[in-house]
């Protein structure tokens, strides 16, 4: 086996290595996936959806003797309700949404329902709650919950049947209107996100996976000298271990009095916090890289970003951040810090030539998509609606994936794809995949084509992003891959507009035609010539042997 092969195995089991209009409909909307891994719920369901249902059920809190758990249950104005487990009935009061709890005191901190005692103790190995209608000889079924064993820490949905950890709600795709934006690309623009944190006056919302920058931890601290309300807030363990320089950079930033809280513990809510966005008073920038030298600093990999000028765009990514701030698994940096352990990174230090400048663009509608939730159909959904052309910029992406396969289906009904993937040695394998396969598809007549980078100007592929149409653009953290939509929290904004699609769209032009130069001066596909092969065949024999030692210390694609 390969070393890209192993390190595509942890990739992909990790999903991330290698106040506005709530919208519907399948091209940037729709509801979450359905489903669930352990413990799947299953109900007879009401009349109708006024009618009275059981909601949510909570039975294994993290608390001794599960203290805390409930159900609750939606009246809807019905007398003569009743509960039962098979073992206990009890009664449903007929005003409203109530939850019932065995435990009223320790359930009323976790819902914001009023909460009624009732003598109802819930099996973590499996339960079926009934919901009855009426007296004497005339009771009726009307609703049903049925799950199997239990997650600890996670609520049930019982429309859905979905579970999900305690204080996680899903949100809808939310479009916040018109906007003008200031779109630029990385590496060579990295002045543009530091910029927009040194215009602050009253509050900086920071979140990300990594964060190792001195330049924007200088902003940061000044911002907060000067009185701004400053909360940062990142991921407690990302893969390959946090570093001592972004330790560095922490300390800094809780000793300026910088509010850092970072994503962790065995309860969190999302396997990794993976998002790249700040909010800085009424400005929104949303970006594919981390805050890191390599990212946001322009030293070496190519990224998508983009400032939006938005009230209502800053404050849905201001409701996201507290939404993630604010959990129980938001754990102060100086408590992290005590049991956290740190590994040696050099920062990346490369030089990049500037070709494209920030360009101020119109844009005629913003949509803001997160994961997990939206995120994932919402992208496929695009994709569905496209007429015309479709240009990816991805790291990587799996050829049995569906995001992949909806690009081929798109081809299938004559959009022409185009797919530009990272150059990295890592992602070396997985994208070859992509590429052989997309050219056997070209070759039964399907219009699409994978090309890998060139670079010249960079070096490496990070940007997650789109252009469909020329008319939308997809820029944003979320990696394609079914676990970074279900599992990490991920932020990505939909820009619709001429004038964006035309900015991103003559950077992937240039980004694909130096990958095809690059390919014709080697005389191989994608820039790869006959000796670098070679090489990459004996490193993966190599890496056989030294596969061990490789993965213990973990080589973490977002850490490039």
């Amino acid at each position: 086996m390969s070393l890209a092969v192993l390190l595509l195995v942890v990739s992909t089991a990790l999903g991330i290595v290698p106040a506005a209009a709530v919208v519907d409909g399948p091209s940037l909307g729709g509801a979450p996936p359905n489903g669930t891994e352990s413990g799947t719920a299953t109900g007879i369901g009401s009349d109708a959806e006024t009618g009275p249902r059981i909601t949510a059920a909570f039975p294994d809190p993290v608390a001794r003797g599960d203290a805390g758990e409930y159900v609750v249950v939606d009246a809807a104005g019905t007398s003569n309700l009743t509960l039962s487990d098979g073992e206990t009935t009890v009664r449903v009061p007929p005003d409203g949404v109530v939850a019932l709890s065995a435990t009223p005191n320790a359930t009323r901190p976790l819902v914001d329902v009023p909460v009624v005692e009732a003598n109802l103790y819930l099996s973590n190995a499996g339960e079926r709650l009934v919901l009855r209608r009426g007296a004497g000889g005339e009771i009726d079924a009307v609703d049903s919950l049925e799950y199997g064993r239990t997650r600890e820490g996670e609520r049930l949905n019982a429309t859905t049947g979905e579970w999900t950890p305690r204080g996680l709600t899903r949100r809808p795709v939310v479009a916040t209107g018109p906007a003008s934006a200031t779109a630029f690309v990385l590496p060579d623009s990295p002045d543009v996100p530091v910029e927009t944190l040194r215009r602050a006056d009253e509050r900086i919302l920071l979140a990300g996976y990594t964060f190792a920058s001195p330049r924007v931890a200088d902003a940061l601290v000044a911002a907060a000298d000067r009185g701004v309300r400053v909360r940062v807030l990142l991921d407690g363990g990302p893969v390959g271990g946090m570093t001592t320089a972004q330790r560095a950079q922490l300390d800094r930033l809780a000793a300026g009095g910088v509010d850092v809280r970072v994503i962790a513990g065995p309860h969190a809510r999302y396997a990794f916090h993976h998002p790249k966005y700040a909010v800085a008073d009424d400005a929104a920038l949303v970006l594919t890289e981390n805050w890191k030298p390599s990212g946001t600093g322009g030293k070496s990999s190519r990224g998508w970003g983009v400032r939006v000028h938005s009230e209502r765009t800053a404050a849905e990514l201001a409701a996201v951040f507290a939404h993630d701030a604010d959990g129980l698994d938001a754990v102060p940096w100086r408590d992290h810090r005590r049991n956290a352990s740190f590994v040696e990174e050099r920062p990346a230090s490369g030089a990049h030539e500037s070709r494209f400048e920030p360009e101020t663009v119109a844009v005629e509608d913003v949509r803001v998509l997160t994961a997990p939730g939206n995120a994932g159909p919402a992208v496929r959904g695009a994709i569905a609606d496209a007429n015309g052309t479709i240009d990816v910029l991805s790291p990587r992406l799996d050829p049995d994936g569906p995001y992949f396969a909806s690009l081929v289906t798109a081809a299938g009904r004559g959009v022409r794809v185009r797919i530009l993937l990272s150059n990295a040695w890592y992602d070396e394998e997985s994208n070859r995949a992509v590429v052989g396969e997309s050219a056997r598809l070209r070759e039964q007549g399907l219009p699409i084509e994978a090309r890998i980078a060139a670079g010249h100007r960079f070096e490496k592929v990070h940007a997650k992003g789109a252009v469909i149409d020329d008319e939308t653009v997809l820029v944003g953290s979320l990696n394609w891959n079914e676990h970074a939509e279900s599992e990490n929290r991920e932020v990505a904004l939909a820009l619709n507009g001429r004038e964006p699609a035309a900015f991103y769209g003559a950077t992937f032009a240039a980004d694909w035609e130096a990958a095809s130069a690059e390919s014709e001066r080697v005389g191989g596909v994608g820039g790869v010539d006959w000796k670098t092969r070679v090489t990459l065949a004996l490193g993966a024999l190599a890496a056989a042997v030294l596969a061990a030692f490789v993965l213990r210390r973990t080589v973490a694609f977002e850490r490039l």
